[in-house]
């Protein structure tokens, strides 16, 4: 299920998972002055270097390169890294906190009791085959139901909450009034993910084509249809026509033009082919002041569709759509026929994920603090959060006078930089406050009504507070989630347990690798509130222009650089990072790496680094930067990230960020005709 969230919601750091070290599923339990007793670590992982690539020519090869070699990619996984490897590990401590309380009996009406009838009930396949797709009958009964257009965008609207649809909802903070929660809606609904797989005549995008094509005939032929063939080959060419309509995923990066509040009123009169009433007031937002919509033209585009293509097409779309939700929750074949689109196609991958990694992952995201709250109590010490707080605290100083250091930035528009930087929330670990599950209904033995429950009771208690006072307190990822994210209308930057493990984050690791692999982390979310993005928002996370025009052109003539650069790297045969898509990421790896670099300096109190290892300080902690992008992507997964990713793919990262970095060029004496050498006149310096 991928409901629509509001695009301003959270910059996550990675949307793909990468690897590294081997990682023991057993907490580390070392108390901290036992620590510092022990000699440090250089939090390396030596075995993976190749000796026969130069760093000068190669940070990523040189750090990661025999990795790569020997690893050979687990059959059910698209890629393998350093955030794998974490995801993994918080996989299993997950199973093991579930399946410890599914394994006994839980008090009713528990947070316990729901978590264990939820994994309980979808792991049981044998109950799930034998019921076949009769728990899908009420829905199909609905799309039945449909005999006009009005009745159409009403169940749009009813499903908006679990079914992956053309115009999604959500409420999330307000762009121009971040104190107060607001609605937005925007495109969705492609089952092939992103329009570039409609549109690009490459034959790889045309052999995902046909697969999508053959696995939506499979849904429908396994819900009942006497026409699947026919009946696909129009959806996916409904699909065509709105992929058409959508805006790139360019485009969508840019926030002025993805605010356009609107009452229910207004967008009837501007996209009058749609009966938008109904399909608001079936969302739970018919009181709602205004709707923003993110991507007017597409509105229109898409109301245009709803009044002139055939409804039996319609129909069959909400069918495959609704098919392609819950199905994890239904038979075996349709189990397969999922896998062979998701996985094998679109992904590459050659067998299925465990069905208990996939249980754990559906519990996650429907009860995922319940979970993140015993996760945090056994695999969580108070000392890793004291030891962040001190990084943090250290990068946010470093970024206060990198701020000062500016040469293209004006004098006003530094003490705004400097405001917005003051105002920074910070949270590290878990939520203070616990999310409520009391009025979630899980039943035992009903998976798909679960999963369809859960999605709904999120999106209720999100649209639920619409027009209200915005939670500062709530987060937006679990404890158990390996990843991070700033959020611009929070101005805050988060940083979930799970990511605070080695490689990234190790108590008995030197502060070298420390700073190179978490503290640029920490950099990178700093940097996403200043990236071409984030820096549209003021301190209070209003969308607000803060710059000068002089700052602003100086700031985007640096930006154009840096897109030149990424957008030279060319992963896959053809295929090009796209510069302009993964400018916010670049952007904050660059600067995260820089300011992480600073901030290890003044760590150190004018003292030299050790040399451990036989490398030095600054070799460790670029060496530690590579090694948290360590991964390998099979082909079809590395499209489908080039293609509709923001994050350019591992190796990129490494290199492009460090080739800018004066750190890395004095660490390792670079010189002209090294491949990573770059003149001093020629780094792109931004933060």
């Amino acid at each position: 299920m991928r409901p629509f969230r509001p695009a301003t919601l959270v910059v996550a750091l990675s949307l793909t998972f990468a690897a590294d070290l081997s990682i023991g599923a057993a907490p580390l339990t070392v108390a901290p002055a036992a620590v510092a007793q022990s000699p440090l670590t250089s939090g390396l992982d030596k075995s993976g270097m190749d000796t026969s690539v130069r760093p000068q020519d190669s940070l990523f090869g040189a750090m990661n390169g025999t990795w790569v070699k020997n690893m050979q990619l687990p059959a059910d996984k698209a890629d393998y890294g350093t955030f794998t490897m974490l995801d993994d590990q918080s996989n299993e401590r997950v199973r093991k906190i579930i399946e410890g309380l599914a394994g006994k009996p839980q008090a009713p009406g528990t947070a316990g009791a729901k978590i264990a009838d939820f994994y309980n009930s979808y792991m049981d396949t044998a109950a799930i085959d034998a019921a076949g797709m009769r728990p899908l009958w009420p829905y199909l009964a609905q799309v039945d139901a449909v005999k006009t257009r009005a009745d159409l965008m009403r169940l749009m609207g009813q499903w908006v909450s679990f079914v992956d649809l053309p115009m999604g909802l959500g409420v999330g903070p307000d762009a121009k009034d971040p104190t107060v929660y607001s609605a937005a809606a925007g495109q969705a609904g492609l089952g092939l993910g992103e329009r570039d797989y409609y549109l690009n005549k490459d034959a790889r995008f045309a052999k995902a084509r046909t697969a999508y094509v053959e696995y939506v005939r499979k849904m429908l032929a396994a819900q009942g249809s006497k026409n699947a063939k026919v009946e696909a080959a129009a959806v996916m060419g409904l699909e065509t026509k709105l992929a058409k309509a959508q805006w790139a995923p360019e485009q969508l990066r840019d926030p002025v033009k993805g605010y356009n509040p609107l009452t229910v009123a207004q967008i009837a009169a501007k996209a009058p082919d749609a009966d938008w009433k109904d399909f608001f007031a079936a969302g739970e937002l018919a009181d709602a002041p205004f709707v923003s919509i993110g991507q007017p033209s597409y509105a229109q585009a898409m109301a245009r569709l709803v009044r002139s293509e055939p409804l039996d097409v319609w129909k069959a779309y909400l069918r495959a759509h609704l098919i392609d939700a819950v199905a994890l929750e239904l038979p075996a074949d349709v189990r397969e026929a999922r896998f062979q689109f998701h996985g094998v196609a679109m992904s590459g991958v050659k067998t299925d994920r465990a069905r208990w990694e996939r249980a754990v992952r559906t519990v996650n995201g429907s009860m995922g603090e319940a979970v993140g709250q015993l996760y945090v109590a056994e695999y969580f010490p108070p000392a890793y959060k004291a030891r962040m707080v001190e990084l943090v605290d250290n990068l946010m100083k470093a970024y206060a006078q990198s701020i000062d250091g500016l040469a293209w930035m004006s004098p006003a528009t530094k003490v705004e930089a400097h405001a917005k930087l003051a105002k920074y929330g910070i949270k590290i670990g878990y939520p203070d406050t616990w999310r409520d599950y009391t009025a979630l209904d899980v039943k035992s033995g009903d998976p798909l009504g679960n999963a369809v429950r859960a999605a709904q009771f999120e999106y209720h208690r999100q649209v639920a507070r619409n027009s209200k006072p915005v939670d500062r307190t709530e987060w937006g990822m679990t404890p158990q989630t390996v990843n991070a994210y700033y959020d611009p209308t929070k101005n805050e930057i988060v940083f979930p347990a799970a990511i605070l493990q080695p490689p990234f984050f190790d108590m008995k690791a030197d502060d070298a690798a420390n700073y190179g692999a978490i503290g640029a982390i920490i950099g990178h979310e700093i940097s996403h509130g200043f990236d071409d993005e984030g820096s549209q928002y003021d301190g209070d996370g209003k969308l607000r222009n803060w710059w000068t025009a002089d700052d602003r052109k100086a700031f985007d003539a640096v930006t154009s650089r840096l897109d030149a650069q990424f957008s030279a790297y060319e992963p896959l045969p053809g295929v090009h990072v796209k510069g302009k898509l993964t400018m916010g990421e670049n952007i904050a790896d660059l600067s995260g790496l820089q300011i992480a670099f600073k901030a290890w300096k003044l760590s150190l109190d004018g003292k030299p680094a050790p040399v451990i290892d036989g490398l030095t300080g600054e070799q460790r902690f670029y060496y530690a930067f590579s090694q948290s992008w360590r991964e390998k992507v099979r082909d079809e997964a590395l499209l489908n990230q080039v293609t509709t990713d923001p994050h350019s793919p591992g190796q990129f990262r490494a290199d492009g960020a460090s080739i800018n970095s004066d750190g890395f060029h004095e660490a390792f004496a670079t010189k002209p005709g090294d491949k990573l050498w770059k003149a001093p006149a020629d780094r792109i310096r931004l933060w």
